[in-house]
Order: structure tokens, then C-alpha cells, then sequence
């Protein structure tokens, strides 16, 4: 049984394009989501706190610290 091999194709591929028009959105939401993370992990206390109690301190302490902010 004689096996062939299809020859490479000759034509460009060119990839697809995505217009930032597409990107924008999702940018500036993640851009957000990440913005308010970063406040809650490294800024959620005292006197900039704007939740009361030590709730979120307590769930986020480990990220904090694996983060490098210093919370104690």
C-alpha cells in the first residue's frame, strides 16, 4: 500500500483580524474587576475601609500577605 503526502498549499493564510472596537468593552471591565480586587486585597482596612468590621480583612488575609501588603 503506497501512502502520498498532499503537497503544502501555495496560498498566504492570513490570521483574522478583531477591531479594538470588539476589545474595548471587555478591557475596561476586567481593567475594573481587577482595579476593585486590588482594593479589596490591598486596601480594605482602617481608615480607607469602606465595608465595617474585620470580614473582608479575614477572608483575603492570606492573598494579602502572599501579595506582599502588610496588614499587621
Amino acid at each position: 500500500m503506497a501512502s502520498t503526502i498532499a503537497p503544502p498549499a501555495t496560498g498566504a493564510v492570513t490570521p483574522a483580524t478583531l477591531p479594538l472596537k470588539a476589545i474595548a468593552p471587555w478591557a475596561l471591565f476586567f481593567g475594573v474587576l481587577m482595579l476593585v480586587l486590588l482594593y479589596f486585597i490591598g486596601a480594605e482596612q482602617g481608615a480607607t475601609s469602606l465595608l465595617s468590621g474585620t470580614d473582608v480583612h479575614e477572608w483575603v488575609h492570606d492573598g494579602r500577605h502572599l501579595l506582599g501588603f502588610p496588614c499587621h
